[in-house]
């Protein structure tokens, strides 16, 4: 690893993990964002982002979650495949206008769609989450942990 932000700034640290303590405890459950859904979205936002380290980690996480095999392999080719489902292709492409934020990718067509499948509460926690995975692949490419080296508690 180039830095150890961690132990180098340990307020970078707390505040990156203050955003992942709310998307999971206060994000997700029963009548929120399924931890799937959000895993879906990190890996993808992570492939745009070309974050090795990202990738090995939430696909182990997805997988720890009953992920499977076929869904992960055909994520970056989703719009391809009938294995998403109307919500998860609403999320996917929240994910990926946010994340690459193209001049005219964030339309009020694509606004709409996505909130057609998401109350207002959950389209903001959504956005909090690919908000701060775009954070930690930038974390995750400058810095470059350990490739492999990430396993699910």
């Amino acid at each position: 690893m180039r830095v150890d932000y961690f132990t180098a700034a340990p307020g970078v640290a707390r505040a990156m993990i203050g955003l992942e303590g709310y998307l999971n405890k206060e994000a997700t459950g029963d009548d929120k964002l399924p931890k799937r859904l959000l895993e879906l979205v990190k890996i993808r936002a992570s492939q745009l982002n070309q974050c090795a380290y990202c990738l090995d980690m939430h696909t182990k996480d997805a997988r720890a979650l009953g992920e499977t095999e076929q869904r992960l392999y055909a994520l970056s080719a989703w719009r391809e495949t009938p294995f998403f489902d109307p919500r998860e292709r609403a999320a996917l492409s929240w994910t990926e206008a946010l994340t690459r934020l193209e001049p005219g990718t964030v339309t009020e067509a694509l606004f709409e769609q996505v909130h057609a499948q998401f109350n207002d509460r959950e389209l903001s926690d959504l956005t909090l989450a690919i908000c701060a995975i775009n954070a930690w692949n930038r974390f995750g490419v400058a810095f470059e942990p350990e490739v492999g080296s990430y396993s699910p508690t």
